[in-house]
């Protein structure tokens, strides 16, 4: 059995707001920043010409995620819109671990501004996983860190354990038979549990799932044993569910109960950081209106109070050190594939 070595998945910066560690050989910094998609634009090269009066119409922000799971990016786009004073458009594109649309805009969309998009950590990690057509240190423009999300682990409230400890044990004693749902293969939620997996020296299996309404539905209909996600609020107060464990820095205000894996001596730190980027070549202008509008917008009362709800940590980060943290990640995250031995499937 394997001894834990310290991983810690978090941000460089302010999963969006936090103050992440770089992931060393044995800290490793994950990091999930959303996706996005987006179709059919053309390239365009930029120019301060395009700074002057920016934005005169609405613009478009990319959301790698089924509706549903975006509550959160949704809020920030509405009050963003307020201080920008154009409507910024969600539309969701998943696919790709939230991969797709990013790639897709890196390489078709203007750089005028209009078309922008949430990047998860997946980003950083899947050009190490399989040949891409995107590279995040020279595709895409950097603008801010914005927020991340925690997640933990959740079975069904009539389910025997009531304890993380006691899961455990169930999972050593009954190898292979624990199944886990996920938002998908090598996200951070699946990584995690590989590595407690390896800690721990048992066997079980990810189930991915699109979303997390059908990740639930399974877990309801026992055809999985445990969901790991985040934003589980809704999912715990319903009484139909058990939170065993949480995945962040310290134990939560809304669950002051339920332990943390750092504090259980795994030595892990599991968010999953996200902020905005556009596609390479955008006018620094342009990139300081758009910053300014999401900051104010994370500074809102109103929004960090969604956060909170939401089970989020504020994950402030300048366009400058943002820019500096997604290089890192693209590096830490070689290094827990390599580690980890991952393939894509």
């Amino acid at each position: 059995m394997s001894k834990p070595s310290n991983h810690r998945f978090i941000d460089h910066g302010p999963r969006e707001a936090i103050a992440p560690k770089v992931c060393r050989p044995r800290r490793h910094a994950l990091r999930i920043l959303a996706g996005l998609c987006l179709g059919g634009i053309g390239t365009f090269t930029g120019s301060h010409a395009l700074a002057a009066g920016f934005p005169d119409r609405p613009v478009q922000l990319i959301v790698p995620w089924p509706g549903g799971s975006d509550a959160t990016l949704r809020a920030l786009a509405e009050k963003a819109s307020q201080f920008l004073g154009q409507p910024i458009v969600v539309v969701n594109k998943p696919g790709v671990s939230g991969t797709l649309g990013p790639a897709v805009m890196a390489k078709t969309a203007k750089n005028d501004g209009y078309t922008i998009s949430q990047i998860p950590v997946s980003v950083f990690r899947m050009p190490h996983l399989q040949a891409t057509n995107y590279d995040p240190t020279t595709d895409f423009t950097y603008i801010i860190g914005l927020s991340g999300y925690r997640s933990g682990v959740l079975v069904r409230a009539d389910a025997p354990w009531k304890t993380w400890q006691e899961f455990i044990a169930y999972a050593k004693a009954n190898p292979g038979k624990v199944t886990y749902a996920t938002p998908g293969v090598n996200t951070t939620n699946d990584i995690t549990m590989k590595l407690i997996a390896r800690h721990d020296g048992i066997r079980w299996s990810d189930v991915p799932f699109k979303g997390t309404g059908d990740a639930t539905a399974a877990l309801m209909g026992g055809h999985v044993t445990a969901l790991v996600g985040s934003a589980l609020g809704q999912l715990v107060d319903s009484g139909k569910f058990r939170l065993l464990v949480t995945w962040g820095e310290k134990r939560t205000e809304r669950w002051p109960d339920i332990p943390t894996l750092k504090e259980l001596g795994y030595g892990l730190v599991a968010t999953s950081p996200y902020g905005i980027a556009g596609p390479k070549g955008m006018d620094d202008k342009i990139v300081k209106v758009l910053h300014d509008a999401f900051r104010r917008a994370l500074e809102d009362p109103a929004i960090r109070k969604l956060l909170a709800q939401n089970e989020e940590d504020a994950f402030y980060l300048g366009t400058d050190a943002y820019r500096n943290y997604a290089h890192a990640a693209y590096r830490e995250q070689k290094e827990i594939v390599e580690t980890l031995h991952l393939k894509q499937p």
